[in-house]
């Protein structure tokens, strides 16, 4: 993703239409609107701004001239957060995204907490934290390469069907931080 796309993208209501249009598959403004509590105009504005960005597509041959269908447009967009550290220009879209990201995690294990699913499917899923590791940047790298490597076997193996299917949301979060200093030697 380049700085262009970044400030196109660094938009709450933007980020909140793409990440529907990715969980739930496509949708109409007027359907994304009920959903987001949103003015259908502003929507549709705000659609079509993706769409000439290429975040989003219309779904042709579905839906009428009124009612246009969109979707997550098929292609990856990374970010690598590191590309734009050093240009002011993108330090505010960096920060707005970099945000609405965090909030967007933190939803959806609020909400997966806060809903009533059958005991096997809750005692499926996991929020773990492990605290007690000492990495060099070469491990840490690794070992998201590692994590990525499992996910990508798993998304290959979930294309089959089975009566049991849901969709799945897998946050990772792996970042190094900063040492607390020992208070009482201060």
């Amino acid at each position: 993703m380049d700085a262009r796309s970044l400030r196109a993208l660094a938009h709450p209501l933007r980020m909140r239409i793409l990440e529907l249009l990715t969980l739930d598959g496509p949708d109409t403004a007027t359907g994304l609107s009920r959903r987001l509590g949103e003015n259908t105009g502003t929507v549709s504005w705000h659609l079509r701004h993706l769409a000439d960005h290429a975040f989003i597509e219309e779904e042709t041959g579905r839906g009428t001239r009124r009612e246009r269908w969109w979707r997550a447009a098929g292609v990856s967009h990374q970010l690598n957060t590191t590309d734009f550290r050093d240009d002011p220009d993108a330090r505010g879209p960096l920060s707005v995204y970099v945000h609405e990201i965090v909030q967007q995690h933190f939803h959806r294990v609020a909400g997966y907490l806060a809903e009533d699913w059958p005991a096997r499917w809750r005692d499926a899923g996991a929020i773990a934290q492990w605290a007690d590791l000492r990495l060099t940047p070469d491990q840490l790298t690794a070992l998201n390469g590692e994590l990525a490597g499992v996910i990508d076997r798993y998304r290959a193996a979930s294309g089959q069907p089975a009566p049991e299917n849901r969709p799945v949301v897998v946050q990772v979060q792996s970042f190094p931080r900063a040492e607390r200093t020992d208070r009482a030697d201060r």
